[in-house]
């Protein structure tokens, strides 16, 4: 039995469900499920510039599985462009927000700045 999966703290949720190439409908598209810590890992790693020791303290996990969190969203994210494939975004728990807070990713970062 594997262990349980720990907690991970997200700052923000997506502001969309998916991304999918232009015109062409969903139900002619495959897809593939990005999960909501491993869009936080890319947004904290590869957006806002972090290295992986303080982005693994904001997740809440290891560096090592931060890394291997990052390595698989950004297969993710370069299969679905290679191959044209939607990309969903998985929906974020309220208790994995950050302090409960609810506010889209689009204008978190847009604080960073």
């Amino acid at each position: 039995m594997p262990r349980p999966k720990k907690e991970r703290r997200i700052g923000c949720r997506p502001a969309h469900s998916c991304f999918k190439p232009n015109g062409i409908p969903m139900s002619q598209l495959d897809s593939i499920a990005l999960a909501p810590d491993e869009l936080e890992a890319i947004r904290l790693v590869d957006l806002n510039g972090l290295n992986q020791q303080a982005a693994a303290q904001e997740l809440g996990v290891s560096r090592q599985t931060l890394g291997n969190i990052v390595a698989s969203a950004r297969h993710k994210v370069a299969q679905a462009l290679v191959k044209g494939m939607a990309l969903e975004l998985q929906p974020v728990s309220q208790q994995s927000l950050i302090g409960g807070v609810d506010e889209q990713c689009s204008s978190a970062h847009k604080q960073d700045k």
